[in-house]
């Protein structure tokens, strides 16, 4: 399955709610789950973004709906990076010998 790294900002509702951030987290545990995916990892983190997720998802269309419920939610605003594990990213370099 593709993975995909979210870098979120709290938005104001995100901080006047910050008490229930961790039961939105397990909300969104669940929804990445009914779509089909797995949340990877969730990290707090200091610095321009207050939240990093990964995700694995079945494809671009399941994140994306995922993406715009939570934004929708409006406690977060997420910056979605497609990712590839170091195998996938070995067969990209191949391909681009191939052509050399």
């Amino acid at each position: 399955m593709p993975y995909y790294i979210s870098l979120m900002r709290l938005t104001q509702k995100g901080l006047d709610e910050l008490g229930n951030s961790p039961e939105r987290g397990r909300i969104s545990k669940e929804r990445v789950e009914a779509l089909g995916g797995r949340s990877v990892c969730l990290y707090a983190t200091m610095g321009p973004y207050d939240f990093v997720q990964v995700f694995e998802m079945p494809d671009e269309a399941s994140m994306m709906q995922y993406v715009m419920t939570a934004r929708r939610d409006g406690h977060v605003e997420p910056l979605i990076l497609p990712a590839f594990d170091a195998s996938e990213w070995a067969g990209i370099v191949e391909k681009l010998k191939l052509r050399k």
